[in-house]
């Protein structure tokens, strides 16, 4: 039995749309996924993400595209729209990324990362940021994000790098005593065999990157991509050129963050500092 094609919505996603068009056509021309990929010599597998949407679209899949089906730059248009897109199902997407990736680096300029949040500090965050909602809300909004952090446990756990800018540690989240256990939590994080924490001091600067957060996740086949988030959007950036740029802002960056020495006192210091 021939399986139900997955079902697309083009009319609130270009990448849809990308995808919605090329089964059109590639049907409409009596053609499998296996003689289309014949025709452009790619890949059935690649050529089936593309057309369901599940990938960001191949750079010069589009003039590809438009050749073999002669439709006079109807692919690069829309292609020049998707590779810009915000995604629709970002947060989601961004979560299954996250369980694939076998790299992850994070810059944060205000909180720590949701992957080294402990329970309290997670809590005092989402009910800032959600006052009206329910406390059986938060609740589960808790237990979310503490699941994520057994992506860190058992042997397939990825590497975690992760870049905080010096406010992350001096604005205190919660009571003295909820900001000193999550300081307390990061520093077996600093230098360990599966990842590191670096600190950006104030004296640097401005830097590209200033105002938001950045996530690089390298995927298990080798691919990369880039979400960026700002207080109340987020972006999930799969081309490989705006992940490029994404990547180079990340790199300086650490070039110029403390090392996990000078990290780790800091923190240290960051924690002294805290009232009693």
């Amino acid at each position: 039995m021939t399986p139900r094609p997955r079902e697309l919505t083009p009319d609130r996603s270009v990448r849809h749309l990308f995808g919605a068009e090329m089964r059109r056509l590639r049907e409409q021309a009596g053609m499998s996924l296996e003689d289309l990929a014949a025709v452009i010599r790619y890949s059935r597998s690649a050529l089936h993400r593309y057309e369901t949407a599940q990938a960001m679209i191949a750079p010069d899949l589009a003039d590809k595209l438009d050749a073999a089906f002669g439709t006079d730059g109807l692919f690069a248009k829309l292609y020049a729209l998707a590779r810009n897109e915000v995604h629709p199902d970002k947060y989601r997407r961004r979560m299954e990324l996250e369980a694939r990736a076998l790299t992850i680096e994070e810059y944060s300029g205000h909180t720590v990362p949701g992957l080294a949040q402990t329970e309290a500090y997670a809590r005092e965050l989402l009910r800032q940021g959600n006052p009206e909602s329910a406390a059986a809300e938060i609740d589960e909004k808790v237990a979310a994000r503490m699941g994520r952090r057994s992506l860190l446990q058992g042997p397939a756990r990825p590497y975690l790098s992760v870049i905080l800018d010096e406010g992350v540690l001096r604005r205190a989240i919660g009571t003295p005593e909820v900001m000193r256990a999550q300081l307390e939590a990061l520093l077996p994080l600093v230098d360990s065999p599966v990842g590191i924490i670096q600190v950006l001091p104030f004296k640097h600067g401005a830097h590209a990157l200033l105002g938001g957060s950045l996530t690089l996740l390298t995927l298990d086949n080798g691919t990369s991509v880039a979400y960026e988030e700002s207080i109340t959007t987020g972006q999930l950036l799969e081309d490989a050129a705006n992940v490029a740029r994404h990547r180079r802002a990340y790199d300086v960056m650490r070039a110029n963050a403390l090392s996990p020495r000078e990290t780790g006192a800091l923190i240290a210091s960051a924690m002294e500092a805290l009232p009693t």
